[in-house]
């Protein structure tokens, strides 16, 4: 062949389905020597850091100190998988029939889908770290103040085909 380059056989394969996608949050979870070093803290706001992007996603690694939280949010056109890597997060949920909570905890999975209302925060003593992946890439990240996520929610419900406020 005259183009050996071309019909490289060695490049990794990029996942392209919701089960692809969790196997590569699982697999980056796994790799601590990956994903420890790169973590900090910051007293001020949650630390994040893109770990990989693929065609149709993007990785990022988040850091939480007791206390943080993402604020009420949607993640725009993007759903994804996460999981915490230490420590512990709560998830708040909202919907049209009110208010749901999770705690999220290392070795557990959270799938979400786009037009997801949540909240994460760090509730605990102890500092946090998470793995996200968004498909497509994360390009908005909508935020909520308390009042108006669940009025978001709500109207979510109500019109299936408008599933965030500007």
């Amino acid at each position: 062949m005259a183009f050996p380059h071309l019909a490289r056989t060695d490049l990794p394969a990029h996942p392209t389905t919701l089960g692809g996608y969790a196997r590569l949050v699982r697999e980056i979870a796994a790799d601590r020597a990956r994903w420890e070093p790169l973590v900090r803290y910051d007293a001020l706001t949650r630390w994040y850091a893109r770990l990989e992007t693929g065609p149709g996603y993007e990785v990022w690694l988040l850091s939480w100190l007791p206390g943080q939280s993402s604020g009420f949010h949607d993640h725009g056109r993007s759903s994804g998988v996460m999981t915490v890597l230490e420590g512990e997060l709560t998830e708040r949920s909202l919907t049209a029939g009110g208010e749901g909570s999770r705690a999220l905890v290392p070795g557990r999975l959270r799938v979400f889908s786009t037009g997801h209302l949540h909240e994460m925060v760090n509730a605990s003593l102890e500092p946090a770290v998470s793995v996200h992946l968004y498909t497509p890439g994360l390009v908005e990240m909508n935020q909520y103040p308390a009042g108006t996520a669940q009025e978001a929610a709500e109207g979510a419900a109500a019109d299936p085909g408008r599933h965030r406020v500007h």
